[in-house]
């Protein structure tokens, strides 16, 4: 509840405003969008003034050459938060490259951060196969377009049991990665390429953080979630059954009850950012 004095009025007119709810900002995986985040659009507005953009070359937004960086990519969301005059602190989300991100915008912005959400991601850096990889990923974005890393990353994004039961979804997330240019895909192979290692952050985080993680995630194991959880002074870790690389969509109400206990537990005192 705000009170606010106006020259025009005799009194003082109190009034109440939903953007006075923290802020949460989500940030998308490789190589979705904002979109990703329906689920928890729909169900966490009461809780939170939810926030998912598109990155650069993903989406609705501008297709920019790369190269791109980790430091790049939060520079853009911190833009975005400070374009929208949200309040701080507010709470950082990341799914898988959007965890990437979120360690990044930690290290640049902690004092306007809250808390950390951290999904389907990890601390670790590319190895020198992973590395290798994705340059052989960008060599392919360039000759045959992104088509060619759909396939392959749908093959592993869900819990086994999700193709089957649940195949308007995996259509769903294909239409998603479909949009992508090849301008923000091979941007963002670049970027994961070359992101540092996160994990002497780990200890260093003093904001309370949450860890969701499927249990069936074929992209990231779970030991490297419990990890993590460990590593991180004031940590819960949720791993969900039943759900792969997608925890937000393959178990939104789930996914959406621990985003909505870890909100309701903060305590944020609100400032202008």
């Amino acid at each position: 509840m705000n009170e606010h004095n106006h020259d025009d009025l005799d009194f003082m007119m109190a009034y109440q405003d939903s953007c006075d709810i923290p802020a949460l900002q989500l940030i998308h995986g490789f190589p979705l969008n904002g979109s990703m985040w329906l689920e928890q659009m729909e169900d966490l507005g009461n809780f939170a003034r939810v926030i998912a953009p598109d990155l650069r070359g993903f989406g609705q937004s501008e297709a920019v050459a790369g190269p791109y960086s980790m430091a790049l990519l939060a520079d853009d969301c911190a833009d975005l938060l400070g374009h929208l005059s949200v309040l701080t602190p507010f709470v950082i989300g990341g799914h898988s490259m959007g965890g990437y991100v979120a360690f990044e915008f930690y290290r640049n912005y902690k004092d306007h951060i809250g808390g950390l959400i951290l999904t389907a991601t990890r601390a670790a850096p590319d190895t020198a196969v992973g590395k290798e990889n994705r340059d052989k990923m960008i060599d392919l974005v360039r000759r045959r377009g992104v088509t060619a890393v759909i396939q392959p990353m749908l093959d592993v994004l869900f819990a086994p049991q999700t193709y089957e039961a649940d195949p308007e979804l995996v259509d769903f997330v294909r239409d998603l990665m479909e949009t992508a240019s090849p301008e923000g895909v091979i941007g963002a192979l670049q970027a994961m390429r070359d992101r540092p290692d996160s994990r002497p952050t780990l200890p260093e985080i003093d904001v309370p953080v949450l860890i969701i993680h499927g249990a069936d995630d074929q992209i990231v194991p779970v030991s490297e979630a419990e990890e993590m959880a460990a590593a991180i002074s004031d940590c819960k870790l949720v791993i969900l059954e039943d759900a792969g690389h997608m925890p937000n969509l393959e178990q939104p109400d789930a996914f959406n009850d621990a985003v909505i206990d870890f909100l309701e537990e903060l305590d944020l005192e609100n400032h202008g950012f």
